[in-house]
């Protein structure tokens, strides 16, 4: 895999950085107490995704690990699978999202840019050709009716 770093080390590398940033930017903080109720939906939105496509994972013993989807034993299609072809890592864009809306700061929506990026350049793609290698035309298949994140 082309894979520089695994997606929960970026997941917290970004969070760590948008704190960073609030921290160190005022300029164009957002103070609201509509920004908890709208990061709070984003967070359990988020958390319920990823639960769901773990829950598929382990249902159907197949791995989930990023790391190695060439281990994968079956290609999961159903649940939360059926909207997107990434569900965790919608999860962990969505957790993102909420900790940008929670802390206010405009600047932090880059970071959710990058997440996007990154994911998609050095995890998802690998993971693509991993996926179309195991399960070939029914993969293809699959990918022409789901979107890889939404």
């Amino acid at each position: 895999m082309d894979l520089l770093v695994p997606p929960p080390v970026v997941f917290a590398i970004l969070a760590v950085a948008m704190w960073v940033i609030n921290r160190s930017l005022v300029v164009g903080r957002i103070d609201s107490g509509l920004l908890t109720l709208g990061a709070g939906a984003l967070l359990i939105i988020g958390a319920i995704v990823m639960a769901m496509a773990v829950k598929s994972l382990f249902t159907a013993k197949t791995t989930i690990n990023p790391l190695k989807p060439s281990r994968a034993s079956s290609l999961i299609t159903g649940g939360v699978f059926r909207y997107s072809r990434n569900p965790i890592y919608l999860g962990d864009l969505l957790i993102l999202a909420a900790l940008a809306v929670w802390l206010g700061q405009p600047a932090n929506l880059a970071l959710l840019a990058v997440f996007v990026w990154y994911i998609d350049r050095f995890q998802i793609r690998p993971e693509e050709k991993a996926l179309s290698a195991l399960f070939g035309v029914e993969y293809a298949a699959y990918c022409a009716r789901v979107r890889r994140w939404l």
